[in-house]
């Protein structure tokens, strides 16, 4: 069986930036051990598997999966999707349906492209547990009940000095440790730790920055604002509140198209 599959780095204007994603547009859904098998195979942080959706409620359905299991929503590869159906179809805009994060929008935009991803709202809070695996003290903790956690610091060098316990961490679940700071030539700067959903530094985050969109623009009392993860690879967002809504901008590149074979 050949599948068609494109490699894509997500928020990136060049190659080997950004965050890698795996697109492969489907005739059906294969079973989902085959799925997973195929995310494993990938070995990015997410691989995207899209359909065309018959409900009438989106063009594509969509998952995601990472090498150790399928996740409730990705929004780098939910724009990497957006960037190959785009190009590949044409038109302005393409939608998707999810399992658990509703009907998700990509269109063209002066950035590249711009993502509507559901905002995640969070509450303060306390976890001395992961400040422990941290290794440094936030002034803030604030977090949703779906294990997004945002860990505010006072600057960006303490953001970028964290050499958290990784597999301690992990043990806690598949929570996102979303630590964040003022960027000094951006606004926001964040790095995003995943070791329970088999993704310990995450390269830039769309889910995170939908709960960092409306954290940011409270604090920020403005709509719109910059932001950057100082990832290991590096990328850049525009990030804007409308709404229920986090609009997410930045380009991407397509680094490899081609053929999966799978046995039949």
């Amino acid at each position: 069986m050949k599948l068609p599959y494109w490699h894509v780095d997500a928020f990136a204007d060049r190659p080997f930036a950004g965050n890698q994603a795996a697109v492969m547009p489907l005739g059906e859904w294969l079973p989902d051990d085959v799925l997973q098998a195929i995310g494993e195979e990938n070995n990015f942080a997410e691989t995207a598997f899209v359909v065309p959706d018959e409900t009438g409620a989106a063009d594509w359905e969509l998952r995601w999966f990472t090498p150790a299991c399928e996740i409730r929503l990705c929004g780098h590869a939910t724009l990497a999707s957006g960037h190959v159906l785009l190009g590949r179809d044409g038109g302005e805009r393409v939608t998707f349906r999810t399992r658990k994060a509703g009907v998700l929008e990509v269109r063209r935009s002066e950035a590249g492209y711009e993502l509507a991803l559901p905002a995640i709202p969070t509450e303060r809070s306390d976890r001395p547990e992961a400040v422990t695996l941290l290794g440094a003290q936030p002034l803030e903790i604030w977090r949703n009940p779906d294990r997004y956690g945002i860990y505010l610091f006072g600057s960006e060098d303490e953001v970028r000095a964290l050499a958290p316990d990784l597999r301690g961490l992990g043990a806690l679940g598949d929570d996102q440790f979303i630590c964040t700071a003022p960027g000094r030539d951006v606004d926001v700067v964040s790095r995003v730790f995943v070791p329970g959903g088999g993704v310990d530094e995450d390269s830039v985050t769309g889910s995170a920055h939908a709960a960092l969109t409306p954290f940011w623009a409270a604090r920020l009392g403005r709509e719109s604002f910059t932001a950057h993860q100082a990832s290991r690879r590096g990328g850049d967002l525009t990030c804007r509140f409308e709404g229920d809504r986090a609009w997410l901008g930045g380009p991407c590149v397509t680094v490899v198209e081609g053929t999966f074979y799978l046995p039949e």
